[in-house]
């Protein structure tokens, strides 16, 4: 499964996640730094890759245009790096469910209270 992380998430999360997602990749790492949504969407359908992401602009997108690319959308996520990366660890197995249903073209992941209790460590 190919995951695209969208300009607003950490590129240090690559190192972090990627023996959990192998295929995960950052947008500034494929030319698409500071890129359009647009553009971003584009590259992703055309590539096979989920988009991950923060911003609601992309939920838009697919429930206008359909899928794919899918979105995985972490909502009101305005974390620390700590917090996004445990909070896609956790949800690894609904990830990679999402990613094989041809039924899905979003899934909302939102930071639970065992999640948030990490900001503090």
């Amino acid at each position: 499964m190919n995951l695209l992380l969208d300009e607003n998430l950490s590129p240090r999360l690559l190192s972090r996640l990627a023996p959990l997602f192998p295929g995960l990749i950052h947008a500034r790492d494929i030319g698409l730094k500071q890129a359009s949504d647009d553009m971003i969407w584009a590259w992703a359908k055309s590539n096979s890759y989920i988009i991950v992401t923060t911003d609601a602009d992309f939920v838009a997108m697919n429930s206008k245009r359909g899928w794919p690319p899918k979105v995985i959308h972490l909502e009101e996520c305005d974390q620390p790096l700590r917090i996004i990366e445990e909070l896609l660890r956790q949800n690894a197995v609904r990830i990679s469910e999402f990613g094989t249903d041809p039924q899905a073209g979003i899934l909302v992941i939102r930071v639970t209270p065992a999640v948030g209790r990490l900001r503090g460590v």
